[in-house]
């Protein structure tokens, strides 16, 4: 090393120790003294609170009250037992109480968008704005496999929030959550967009959820999850733990997804999911190669559903869905999604490669074929109250899982109170499994008795005995 290098070492060495002493003096605290560098010189302080001020006047906290049918043995029941015994008239229902979060999206209608779990079996739910007030609010609908429900209240002096684009959210994004944890009113938390699409964690039927770290404890269920301008990105729905606290994973609703629901519901009370009539699984690295794919995402159709709107539009075993309406898919969830949010009548594109080469395909969005049977046709008065049927495309299970899918529970029904609820799907029968519904009808139509159900729920699976 040369002598002007040395040098040069030498009075690099000595500014930056310059350098550390001048920034400790900054620190120092003197008379007359101006700020460090990176305070303004008005004395403000960089700040979320001129954005809180505008985004928590559409945040709501709900409260909900519902009747539930407590349980006890059959023993209670028989007068020959109380009588023998003295057994004192006990209450066969008890009170429920729980609280959640909402958001106001349209102050000119007072509606709210909140979680479908926030409300659900609820007899009275009491919204609480952030000036105080409160009001009895109306249920508009509800849809159990997207976890959205949306309420009404009375439009008297309300705020909303602006919508952003979900779609254009990135891994990295700032985001803050907005809600009612532990019935704290209007908690604010910050963090990070973790990662984008997850999917396959059993929370709900159709799942594209964003993940965060910013604290999503119980409460904060049906909040807003926003972005720094204040825009609502996502309705914050679950945590995953295993002790009931926030470890920095939680998961919201995309709003774009949140709003094609709500605007179903606005319109029919329901959702009405259409029908294109493909069986789909993830396309792996291994496929990826089998079927001439450069890229590693997308969907592999198996199995195409004689005239189906898939089967008119030309969709063949084999083909590989990588996009649907111009935007790329991830996986067979993401097709899924994409495809059980439009509605009943509207056009789909569907980018493909097949034998190595893109091309498009365009097909109608039909009405589910209705295959539905009412548990009361049944001949089983255990089954009064609630339809099945064939596990249909719009089930994540879809293809994945042998068996008949609950439709409709009705509360006070055996099913019910047994704790079948829409959406199961039963995979065996007093240990019988089953292929479909008319192997389900075979085992249930003659029975008398009990009847012993394997349920799988998500990535659950548990036994339930309907008496």
């Amino acid at each position: 090393m040369t002598v002007a290098a040395v040098n040069s070492r030498r009075r690099g060495d000595l500014l930056g120790v310059l350098w550390f002493a001048v920034a400790v003096a900054g620190f120092a605290p003197a008379v007359g003294a101006t700020p460090p560098p990176f305070v303004p010189a008005d004395g403000e302080l960089p700040s979320l609170a001129p954005m809180l001020d505008q985004a928590t006047i559409a945040v709501v906290n709900i409260a909900t009250e519902s009747t539930v049918r407590m349980r006890r043995n059959p023993l209670l029941d028989d007068p020959f037992f109380r009588r023998f015994f003295n057994v004192p008239d006990l209450p066969r229902e008890r009170k429920a109480q729980s609280l959640g979060s909402g958001v106001i999206i349209d102050a000119q209608r007072g509606i709210v968008i909140t979680n479908n779990h926030v409300i659900a079996n609820a007899d009275q739910i009491t919204v609480k704005l952030n000036d105080g007030r409160t009001f009895a609010a109306e249920l508009v609908g509800t849809d159990p496999d997207t976890d959205v429900a949306v309420i009404r209240i009375p439009p008297e002096g309300l705020g909303s929030i602006a919508l952003a684009d979900s779609d254009r959210l990135r891994v990295g994004d700032y985001v803050v959550a907005i809600g009612n944890p532990f019935g704290l009113e209007h908690t604010v938390t910050s963090g990070i967009v973790s990662a984008l699409a997850r999917s396959g964690l059993g929370i709900g039927g159709y799942e594209d959820y964003i993940q965060t770290d910013a604290s999503i404890n119980p409460g904060n269920s049906g909040g807003a999850l926003v972005n720094l301008r204040g825009e609502l990105v996502g309705i914050n729905t679950a945590i995953f733990s295993q002790s009931g606290g926030n470890i920095g994973i939680g998961f919201a609703i995309p709003i774009n997804m949140a709003r094609a629901v709500a605007d179903q519901l606005l319109q029919f009370g329901e959702v009405k999911r259409g029908f294109v009539g493909a069986q789909m699984q993830d396309l792996d690295p291994e496929l990826a190669t089998a079927f001439g794919v450069g890229n590693r995402k997308g969907a592999v159709v198996v199995d195409v559903s004689p005239d189906s709107p898939a089967d008119e539009a030309g969709l063949k075993p084999g083909d590989v869905i990588v996009g649907v309406n111009g935007k790329e898919v991830a996986n067979a969830a993401d097709v899924r999604n994409r495809v059980g949010l439009l509605r009943i009548g509207e056009r789909v594109t569907l980018d493909l490669v097949r034998n190595g080469k893109r091309l498009q395909v365009h097909a109608e969005v039909a009405e589910p074929p209705s295959g539905a049977q009412a548990g009361a046709s049944l001949r089983n008065p255990l089954l009064a109250g609630s339809t099945f049927a064939d596990i249909d495309e719009s089930h994540p299970l879809y293809g994945r899982a042998k068996g008949v899918m609950v439709g409709e529970v009705e509360r006070d029904s055996a099913l019910w109170r047994a704790g079948v609820r829409a959406g199961d799907i039963v995979l065996s029968v007093n240990r019988q499994p089953i292929e479909n519904l008319n192997g389900f009808l075979a085992l249930v139509s003659q029975h008398r008795g009990p009847l012993l159900f394997q349920i799988r729920r998500g990535n659950a699976v548990a036994f339930m005995i309907i008496k």
